[in-house]
């Protein structure tokens, strides 16, 4: 794979995976709207690798003090913030891991991977996160999450496993039905992703461990680099305009590609 590809990959997996656009619908579009071939499975997990990495450093005091809590729960005990952070973000992550699972088992997902289907996602999912946005409180913070939400939350990101849907973008429209304020919705959403990042990742690396070889793992890493700066950088720019800006942009932004995307599906 030539240096340029690899970049380019690794740029539009980090900037479009935290926000709400959909990371891996625009993955899939790269070689269907390109001569360029498919990525693979090697170069899919390192680029997801590299992301998980930015956001992990990005919000380094929350993944600390949730990371300090899993001892807790492996006690069978919640007697911290931390303890009960870490027990919401597995609630969070229980759902999509378990459609996860089916969608693997029966290849629901290879159906799922067409322009049709992305188009339709990014159209009917950006007007969701334009009502949810436009209608949604601000009351509530990050800081009073509770189970109850995380489960909820939970469920939304499930729906993400459709391509073109955008993980990032249906929790921040979960987060914002419930009442979270725009940079709470998103950093909720942010912090769901890494669980979620290493259970996908753990499920593909097995496959990984079997077609890898030293070029794959080369390119891999390069990848993965590049995606950690780029997906950096967007959390940068996203949690710092959430102060002054909707979700409006983004919603303008998917229901554009979402119209090109069904013109080009069906012509």
């Amino acid at each position: 794979m030539s240096l340029f590809h690899l970049f380019l990959l690794a740029v539009i997996q980090g900037v479009t995976e935290f926000l709400p656009v959909s990371s891996s619908g625009h993955l899939i579009l790269l070689p269907a709207l390109t001569s360029l071939d498919d990525q693979g499975l090697v170069i899919d997990v390192a680029v997801h690798v590299g992301t998980l990495f930015a956001v992990c450093w990005y919000f380094r005091a929350d993944v600390g003090l949730a990371a300090r809590g899993v001892p807790e729960l492996a006690r069978g005990r919640i007697e911290t913030r931390g303890g009960f952070l870490a027990l919401c973000l597995i609630i969070a992550t229980i759902p999509v891991m378990i459609l996860g699972l089916i969608f693997k088992i029966f290849g629901i997902m290879d159906m799922l991977r067409s322009v049709a289907v992305i188009g339709w996602m990014m159209i009917i999912f950006g007007i969701v996160l334009y009502f949810t946005d436009r209608t949604g409180k601000q009351t509530r913070t990050a800081a009073g999450w509770t189970m109850k939400h995380a489960l909820y939350l939970g469920l939304w990101q499930a729906i993400a496993l459709i391509p073109g849907t955008s993980r990032s973008g249906i929790v921040i429209s979960g987060a914002r039905a419930l009442g979270y304020g725009r940079h709470d919705a998103a950093k909720l959403s942010m912090l769901m992703s890494i669980p979620t990042i290493i259970a996908s990742g753990a499920l593909m690396g097995i496959d990984v461990v079997r077609i890898a070889d030293w070029q794959a793992a080369r390119d891999g890493a390069i990848a993965a680099l590049i995606s950690f700066f780029a997906a950096w950088a967007a959390l940068v720019f996203m949690m710092k305009l959430l102060h002054t800006v909707s979700f409006t942009p983004y919603v303008i932004y998917r229901v554009l590609l979402g119209v090109v995307l069904l013109v080009f599906a069906y012509s």
